[in-house]
This record gives structure tokens, sequence and C-alpha cells, in this order.
């Protein structure tokens, strides 16, 4: 029998399906009139707490004594009653790395991610966007059409990335379908295994040919990482790197080029791509909801009972836009919770956030009169309980020439950049195919 909320107690509300993806702040408003949390499923019969409160979400993030990372302590995956195929259980399942670890173990592990990540030179950085952007905007500048999403948001995270870790280009394929078939949650137990094998094979040709990249670089740490948490610290980087980058950028281009407090300024030559940025951290963060945590004992919070072991899903998005919050100002506030809070807060703020303004910004630099191909409210959204995605981002802009590889450009094969994509006039199909198969589509010029 389906238990029966008691009054003023709100039912489970669903966090996958096109609904949410479409309106997942009427979600949020439902679950306010009951307090600053409420119950969700994840995916069918995957039970959370939705912490939606600004306050709350705070006193979740930076209390690691009564709130823990660790998900071995989730009662329902422990005794079966969530299998191990749902589609949830790769984003939240125990792995052996400074997001899924709490204590001195966690110190440890983050701490070869912070001391690798400060031997990355912000302007080397830059200057590799930047080409990575050049190379593929020549590829649809003189068609006067593209998918930014597929043809650029998609694919720049990707070029970046494989640079920074030193992987070939063939693995990071198999890593963005690994990664993205996780957050899509579509044969996500499949996505997982490929992931898994994908970068066990990194981390061998790294340990017999080590280089001047971040995988290399977090092998020599003293930490010694093993093989298992060379794993799964990758997984956290590039799962950190490549899909909710790429969400970033988009988001962010369909804001400057919806919003007319950023169009006109895009109109007159100024390229607020700063202000885009906090204002899409604050209202619409590449992941919405995750920052998952487990209480360590039975706790109330603010009148609501907290069982031990049954995970609180932090909404980064629905407590940035808590109405008890007494700042409209976003522009320069970086308040936000998009990079979470507390220990376990986002190391990697910096580089990801210069990535995305640099990628944002080459791209208008290039294409200044570049417009959507639909109206705003007309663009979909994927599916998902955890991030903040667009199936698609058509526009349409005079053809531009191609500006040409600069001398010392990319090193990466040919064959890592894709074909055209379809125009964006064509007919969208019934159901957002997720970021792995877009993308896979485009490498094959489907």
């Amino acid at each position: 029998m389906t238990a029966v909320p008691p009054p003023g107690c709100p039912a489970h509300q669903s966090l996958y399906g096109p609904e949410f993806a479409a309106d997942p702040a009427a979600v949020y408003r439902r679950l306010r009139e009951a307090g600053p949390t409420g119950p969700v499923e994840l995916a069918p019969g995957v039970r959370a707490t939705l912490v939606i409160g600004y306050d709350a979400a705070l006193h979740v993030l930076r209390s690691p004594e009564t709130f823990s990372k660790d998900p071995r302590r989730w009662r329902d995956l422990a005794d079966g009653t969530v299998p191990m195929d749902s589609p949830v259980v790769p984003m939240m399942m125990y792995r052996p790395n400074a997001l899924f670890t709490d204590g001195e173990e966690h110190r440890r592990l983050r701490g070869a991610i912070t001391d690798s990540l400060a031997r990355v030179e912000p302007s080397t950085l830059r200057g590799y966007v930047e080409r990575s952007a050049d190379t593929l905007i020549d590829r649809f500048a003189p068609r006067g059409a593209a998918d930014l999403l597929g043809e650029y948001a998609q694919v720049l995270p990707l070029l970046v990335f494989n640079h920074l870790f030193g992987c070939p280009a063939g693995h990071g394929v198999r890593l963005v379908e690994g990664m993205s078939g996780i957050f899509d949650g579509v044969d996500a137990e499949k996505a997982n295994e490929l992931l898994t094998t994908t970068l066990l094979d990194l981390v061998a040709l790294k340990r017999r040919r080590p280089g001047a990249d971040m995988t290399s670089w977090l092998m020599e740490h003293p930490a010694a990482l093993t093989d298992e948490e060379m794993v799964h610290t990758l997984v956290v980087l590039m799962g950190a790197g490549t899909e909710p980058e790429q969400n970033l950028i988009a988001n962010s281009l369909r804001l400057l080029l919806s919003d007319d407090r950023f169009a006109g300024d895009l109109s007159g030559g100024t390229l607020p791509v700063e202000d885009a940025l906090d204002e899409v951290l604050w209202t619409d963060p590449p992941i919405a909801n995750y920052a998952v945590h487990y209480p360590r004992h039975d706790v109330v919070y603010e009148g609501t009972p907290l069982r031990a072991g049954d995970p609180l899903v932090v909404s980064l998005a629905a407590a940035n836009t808590d109405p008890s919050l007494t700042s409209g100002q976003r522009t320069g506030n970086r308040a936000h919770l998009a990079w979470s809070a507390g220990p376990h807060n986002c190391p990697a703020q910096g580089p990801a956030r210069l990535i995305a303004a640099v990628g944002v910004e080459k791209l208008l630099d290039r294409i200044p009169d570049i417009e959507l191909a639909v109206p705003a409210e007309k663009l979909e959204w994927r599916p998902g309980p955890f991030h903040r995605a667009l199936a698609a981002l058509p526009v349409s802009f005079p053809p531009a020439p191609a500006a040409g590889r600069p001398e010392g450009g990319l090193r990466t094969p040919a064959a890592a950049f894709p074909a055209p994509a379809p125009e964006p006039s064509a007919p969208a199909p019934d159901r957002p195919r997720g970021g792995w198969a877009r993308l896979s589509a485009w490498w094959r010029g489907e």
C-alpha cells in the first residue's frame, strides 16, 4: 500500500522526466510550501530528501560532523531497496576519491587534486582554450548556422581536457560517452563500466609514459594514489570538467542571446560575459541537484526528521533562488552555491570559470551578430535529476570566413574534429538525444 503523506507534507516530487526538466522551478516552489527540505524521487523507487533552502543547504554542506559524504552509509542501496542497476547509482555510489570520503582520507585525496591543479598555468590554459575555440568556430562559421551545444560547448571542454590530462583522442571520445550516459541515466551501468575501463587504460598508459599533464602529476603526488584511486579521482575531475562545463558554456550563451539585459550590450559591442556567468551560476547552475550527504545518525532539522543513511541531496539551484535571500544583486555576487560550499567545495572553480568565460568571449568576438534560431522558450532541456542541460542550442548568423588555425595551434588529430552537424532547422526527434548520442552522431557526420 502506498503511504499517504501526513497533512502539510508534500508527496515525493519527481526529479526525472521531461516535466521536471522543462520547469524545475515549479517543483522547487511546491516543495518550499512545506519548508527548507522536501521528499523527492531521483529515479523510480529512489527516494531522497531535497534540501531547497539556502541556509539549510549551507548547514548540510558545512557540517561534516553530522552529515557524511560516504555513500556506503546509504541504507536503501545497502539493503537492496535501490538496485545496483538503478540509473542514478553511478552518480551516487561510493568511489575512492575526494568526493565520496570524509576526514583525513578526504584531505589526502583532495590534496592531490588541489596541488596538481595549482600546476596549471592560467595563461597556458587560456591560450589552449582560445586555440581550441578557433578551431571549432572555423568549422561552422562559413555555414551561417550551428548547434552551439553539439558543435561547440560540448566539444570545447573535451579538447581542453584531453590536453590537460594527456588523454589520447580515442580515449576522450569514450570518456564523453561514459560520462554523458551517467548524467543522462541512459544505460548508466554500461556507461559506468565504459568510463572505468577507459580510465584504467589511461592510467596504465601514464604509468608507462608520464608527461606534463594532470594525470601524471596526480601519480607523482606524495599522496601516493593507487590505480583504483587514480581512476576514481579522474572520474570526479573529468565528470566535473566535461558535462557541467559544457552546460555552463551553453546556459551562458543562451542567456546572452535571449535576455534583453545582455543582448542590448552585445549589439553595442560590450561583452558582459562575466555578468552572464554570475547570473547562470545563480539561476541555472550546470549541476542543479547533487552534493549528496547522509546523516550519521537520526537528526531533526527544523521539525523534519532525517533518518541516518537516507540521502540528502542539496539543490544548489533551489537554494540559490530561495526567496528568503534578501539581495537580488547577482552581478559580481559570488555567494551562490553553484560550486558547493564547505570542505567539499569545488577545487577547480578558477579553471572552470576561465574555460567558460574564454569560450564564450571567443565565440562572440568571432561571430558578433549571432542569434538564436528558435525562440528561447522553445529550447528543450535534457531530463535528469542532477544537471541543468540543454538538448540543443541552434543559432544563425551571417556566414563568416574561417580564421585559419594559428601557427603552433592544436596538435589534436584531425579525426578528433567532427563533421558538420545537421542544420538546426531539421525536425527534432521525439525524445532529445543524450549528450553522447549527439556528439557521436556529429563525429560520424550524420
